[in-house]
């Protein structure tokens, strides 16, 4: 067994690396796993990427096998889907997935990883990270039969939330996006789909995940009275400007956070941070996901491809990273 493995790291804003890094033997309790794909999780790593972290969220903003400190060097990424060479014998051999950066092999303690589900391909899989946040900000939304829902951000996590919310009989879900490209998305994940400026208002409930203040102000005027919008996105180290004048207060809105580092409240009591992972697994087994996967490259040139997405990503959602 080679004693070593290639990573990917951000040396510097806007600058990464690949670099040879230890392999050690795995334990009784431990799994070596060779990767066969990753994805980018375009919104949170290219914030790290190009150095945007706050320093106040250094902390809150670790992975669970990040090597390095903010803003870097650092090895950063949590979608990894891959093979168990060794490992305890219900593991050997099978498909998972580990919230672990980009790297080509690695050693992980055994209840890290979580086996993929036959019907959900290796690619598919890597979007489990993001499907893992969506089902808690659904939680966390808590919509109900019948619902009229704005879903304001068509990026990969918003539209899982739209076509997770869809699913709920009696619904009529809007994906909300200034791209119109998203219109063909949004057909494909059964949503209807709207510019900003065509959505429909009186929503009972909005969910916001564009990571813009424009798309917050957005969110804000698509509420009906005594609405909730669930404020998803995540802005670094932005002052966001939020429109809390006119008829925020009239309408009596509430604006709430959704974070996926703790399972929602409404679930806490019964559901581990395992339990709502393999969930996501599942969920993932519906191919129209497959159009959330809008590009592939070698890990190799993971470098230059996360330098492209984060400084002209040009509409693209999930990014795969394939491995020999």
């Amino acid at each position: 067994m080679a004693d070593r493995a290639r990573a990917f790291w951000t040396v510097a804003p806007g600058c990464g690396e690949i670099r040879e890094t230890p392999l050690s033997l795995p334990g009784a309790d431990e799994v070596l796993v060779r990767t066969l794909k990753t994805g980018v999780s375009r919104g949170t790593e290219s914030l790290v990427f190009r150095g945007l972290v706050p320093e106040s969220q250094y902390t809150a903003m670790r992975c669970p096998f990040q090597d390095g400190d903010f803003p870097g060097p650092v090895k950063y990424g949590y979608a990894s889907v891959g093979r168990v060479e060794s490992g305890p014998a219900e593991l050997a051999g099978r498909r998972v997935f580990c919230l672990y950066p980009h790297q080509d092999r690695y050693v992980v303690p055994a209840n890290a990883v979580v086996p993929l589900p036959d019907t959900v391909p290796d690619a598919r899989g890597v979007l489990a990270a993001n499907m893992e946040t969506a089902v808690n900000a659904l939680w966390d939304a808590a919509p109900r039969l019948g619902d009229r829902i704005a879903v304001v951000g068509a990026g990969v996590v918003g539209c899982i939330a739209a076509a997770l919310a869809t699913r709920i009989p009696g619904t009529c879900v809007e994906l909300v996006d200034v791209d119109p490209r998203r219109a063909e998305v949004a057909t494909a994940l059964g949503c209807i789909f709207a510019a900003p400026s065509a959505a429909a208002r009186e929503a009972d409930l909005v969910i916001h995940a564009s990571g813009t203040a424009e798309g917050l102000a957005t969110a804000l005027g698509l509420a009906a009275f005594e609405a909730t919008v669930i404020e998803m996105s995540w802005y670094g180290d932005r002052a966001v400007p939020a429109p809390l004048g006119e008829a925020f207060h009239s309408r009596r809105l509430t604006l709430r956070s959704s974070q996926v580092g703790a399972v929602a409240t409404a679930q806490r009591a019964r559901w581990s941070h395992r339990r709502r992972l393999s969930l996501a697994l599942e969920l993932l087994a519906d191919p129209c996901f497959d159009i959330l996967l809008t590009g592939e490259s070698p890990f190799d040139e993971l470098p230059s491809a996360l330098a492209r997405l984060a400084s002209h990503p040009d509409g693209a959602l999930c990014h795969v990273v394939a491995y020999d």
